[in-house]
Order: C-alpha cells, then structure tokens, then sequence
C-alpha cells in the first residue's frame, strides 16, 4: 500500500531512506487545545496497566485510554473525534483507532519502542497530537550510528511518523527531574478490522 504524502507545512525533523517525521507545532490553536485536554481529563476513563518486566509485575508509569472509529462510542468525549476529523483532515488518512496516554507529571513515562507491526495496517502513518504541558520525545536509530533527535512536543503540536520509522526507529518519552504539568497524547493509527466475535 502507498504510503500518503505527508509534507505540506510541516517542519521536516528526519527525512532519509529509513522513516521520515514530520513536526507541525501550532496544529491546534492554544485555546482549542486547552479545551480538548480539559475535555479529556475529565471525561476519558482512565486506567492504569501492569506488565512483567524482569520476572515482576511492575505498573506502566503513565495512565491509558484506547477508543476505535468504527464506531466511536457515544459515550466517547466529543474532542476524541473533533480531534479525529482535524488531523484526518490534514493528512488524508482513515485513521481508525485512537491510544491516548496521561502524563501526570515527570516520572510518567514511555520507554523506548516502536509500534507492534501486526497491531497496525502496513504503509499508513502514526499521527502524536500533543495536549497540555510540552513533554521531550526521543527518536533513535536502531541501527548504527544510532543517531537520536530529541523534539519538545508542545500543547497543539502534531508529529507524524510514517510507517518506515517503526522498523528502523525507537521513540520514547523519558522521565524528567523538571517540574512539568500534565501532558496528554493522543496516537492515531490505522488498525487491522476488529475480528468477528
């Protein structure tokens, strides 16, 4: 599948042969982003999540939230799909599924990874909107030279990752000693149909 075109008026962070990011900041304006994470603070059901790292248990250090388009819930908070039709909008892709993360403060974090290539359609972008206090992400190479750009993600910014970056790039974002508010992101990607139950 073609992978869509995705410059226009967004910064270039990393354009080579293995994966291209784009940065737009400003994507939202600062009001309309304000009263999108105040919306979704308050109206997504947040949960926590465990997984097994090194033979325990350990809490995942941020809170969750998950909702599909096909169909978005009516309960879902209404800046789910304003924030859906915008950025689909922009890029021109039938973005299905939505992973939204809190960051409640700096000790919230993502460690190092790339998207599960069998939980995502091959060729379509990942789409990072940004809500809340600006939070450092970090993409690196997984191959040598192993280089790494650090991007501050700002309140209404927009980074596109196109499927390239999955196999060739981690992106996480680290724990910080700064004080810094609350962050939410919301991650747009193409997912494979539901399977019939």
């Amino acid at each position: 599948m073609a992978q869509p075109s995705l410059f226009g008026s967004s910064d270039v962070v990393i354009d080579e042969g293995r994966g291209r990011f784009l940065y737009t900041p400003g994507f939202v304006d600062p009001a309309e982003a304000l009263r999108w994470f105040s919306e979704l603070r308050d109206g997504v059901g947040w949960r926590t999540q465990t997984r097994m790292m090194y033979d325990r248990e350990v809490e995942v250090p941020r809170l969750l939230g998950h909702f599909r388009f096909d169909p978005l819930p009516q309960s879902a908070p209404s800046a789910i799909h304003d924030a859906r039709e915008r950025v689909v909008e922009h890029l021109g892709v039938p973005f299905n599924s939505v992973g939204l993360n809190l960051y409640r403060d700096g000790r919230d974090s993502v460690a190092p990874h790339n998207d599960h290539l069998d939980e995502i359609v091959e060729g379509f972008p990942i789409a990072l909107l940004s809500l809340g206090d600006a939070r450092i992400i970090t993409l690196r190479q997984k191959d040598p030279p192993r280089q790494s750009t650090q991007i501050a993600l700002d309140a209404g910014s927009l980074l596109v990752m196109d499927y390239a970056t999955q196999l060739h790039y981690t992106h996480a974002i680290p724990k910080t000693s700064e004080v810094v508010g609350e962050r939410i992101s919301l991650a747009f990607r193409v997912k494979p149909p539901k399977a019939d139950t």
